[in-house]
């Protein structure tokens, strides 16, 4: 009695493990998080923004220190490397992301522990930023980019689906984080998604879809929604 088995994977080679990335773009550039000379200028985006640290694992630093000594625990993780977010024509950090869960072997990578002040959130830059690190991880091999965060963080998941991850469940009671029970909702995007949520991408960053006052005609979630393999439905 035969049963359905997954199809061959061939010529398979682990994928490349990210490191000390530099990469740009029109808006957006990002580069190796240092404590050395990122902690002042992120700290100037991030001191009067508690908010930003709700459905992150840590409570908002009550000062600068605190904050220096997140700054060095994220900048020191070789294996989960952080990347500060800039503007191309200003190198004054605006928040960081990081390749959280890397596993080369299996081709799967995760983007997690993003953090953007408000200085950054809604822009084009921040777009960018995962645009790049989308396309960095596909061309290096990676077969799938997964995107996880707090079910209860809506704009995160509508983040998620707007640049083309699909939404696939949600884990109950995955986690607790600060005292506090969290269900994790799973997004990912694939080798096999990605020429089309590609080509989503780069249809919105045409400076023909940006009027003279900066905003959108199509938003990327438009270009986008046509690719997935599943919609959130709570979004």
């Amino acid at each position: 009695m035969s049963r359905p088995l997954g199809p061959i994977v061939e010529n398979w080679k682990p994928a490349k493990r990210p490191a000390d990335l530099t990469l740009s773009g029109r808006w957006a550039a990002i580069r190796p998080l240092s404590a050395a000379t990122d902690v002042d200028g992120l700290w100037d985006v991030f001191r009067d923004a508690p908010q930003v640290w709700d459905y992150l694992y840590g409570e908002a630093p009550a000062d600068k220190a605190a904050f220096t000594k997140i700054v060095h625990d994220n900048a020191s993780r070789p294996m989960q490397p952080c990347y500060t977010i800039t503007a191309t024509d200003d190198p004054k950090p605006l928040g960081y992301a990081c390749f959280w869960t890397v596993d080369p072997d299996m081709g799967s990578i995760e983007i997690g522990n993003v953090n953007l002040s408000p200085t950054l959130q809604r822009t084009p830059i921040a777009t960018e930023a995962f645009f790049l690190m989308i396309d960095w991880a596909i061309a290096n091999g990676y077969r799938r980019v997964e995107w996880k965060c707090n079910a209860l963080n809506m704009p995160s998941r509508k983040a998620a689906q707007r640049m083309g991850f699909s939404y696939e469940g949600v884990f109950r009671k995955h986690l607790i984080v600060k005292d506090r029970n969290r269900d994790t909702a799973w997004f990912a995007l694939t080798d096999d998604d990605w020429p089309n949520v590609q080509s989503a991408f780069v249809k919105w960053f045409d400076p023909s879809n940006f009027d003279a006052a900066g905003q959108q005609r199509v938003s990327l979630a438009d270009l986008t929604r046509p690719y997935l393999f599943q919609a959130d439905p709570v979004t």
